[in-house]
């Protein structure tokens, strides 16, 4: 793998197009493919988001159990978490998790229209 590759993280989403508004219109992803309803991918900087709706090939290869929304998410680095919490939360993204601090820093999680969680950090 080359250093200029992205990395890829799927996620099994509800609906295609919701997930696709979600990260674009708020968290600051561009769309690189979509075929709603079955898929879509999104990208931001390294990381390319896979979101795979019902009728994707790796929704359909998931077992009934686990294809539920789990605990895994993505971390995506923020300059000013204050800030992205009162925009976000303007635009009615439900937060999951109240900000905590920590030794490297500060986050908080918020949940996609499927349940996907996402923190956002700002490192100290």
């Amino acid at each position: 793998m080359s250093s200029d590759e992205r990395a890829s993280v799927l996620y099994l989403v509800d609906d295609v197009e919701a997930a696709v508004d979600f990260y674009t219109a708020r968290l600051g992803f561009t769309v690189n493919t979509n075929v709603a309803p079955a898929f879509a991918d999104v990208v931001r900087g390294p990381m390319r988001l896979l979101l795979s709706g019902p009728a994707s090939s790796g929704a359909r290869a998931t077992p009934e159990q686990f294809a539920a929304a789990g605990r895994n998410r993505i971390h995506l680095v923020v300059d000013d978490l204050d800030a992205e919490i009162t925009r976000l939360h303007a635009a009615g993204v439900p937060f999951r998790s109240e900000p905590i601090s920590g030794p490297g820093g500060r986050q908080i999680l918020i949940g996609d229209p499927s349940g996907n969680l996402v923190e956002l950090f700002q490192p100290a």
